[in-house]
């Protein structure tokens, strides 16, 4: 090998080892805000998993379901709660400034916000099962 490859070699090497701690710092960095952004919704998460309000839901969601003839299934999804029923979702998601009600229908979500952890868990689950407007004929 000439000296020419030979350098040529050692600066390639060099390039991607400066890329790799690039990398590396950028995925440390993602980590710390992942972690920092867990330990600020962890209050709400509790509450969630916990609390009055996820208690009623879970009783009102078998109680409407079988009025309006569905089945409501639950499941958490580490700290998030997701409801089903037919080919509506709805995820309640802890975040650092409370918890946040996403709707998604056929896989897309379609509008979040905000969740008031001492409203009506009855009123909030009839709202979400009702249809929309037009397909109320």
């Amino acid at each position: 090998m000439s000296f020419l490859d030979n350098l040529e070699n050692n600066l390639k090497s060099l390039e991607s080892q400066e890329e790799g701690k690039e990398s590396a710092e950028r995925s440390r960095r993602a980590r710390e805000n992942e972690r920092a952004s867990a330990q600020a919704a962890a209050p709400w998460a509790e509450e969630l998993k916990k609390g009055a309000f996820t208690a009623d839901l879970l009783k009102q969601a078998a109680r409407i379901g079988f009025s309006m003839r569905l089945k409501v299934h639950v499941a958490w999804l580490g700290t998030t709660l997701r409801l089903e029923a037919r080919d509506r979702r709805l995820e309640l998601r802890p975040t650092a400034n409370g918890v946040v009600s996403a709707y998604l229908e056929g896989g897309a979500e379609t509008r979040s916000e905000p969740l008031d952890l001492k409203s009506d868990a009855g009123e909030f689950l009839r709202r979400w099962l009702e249809p929309p407007i037009e397909d109320r004929t």
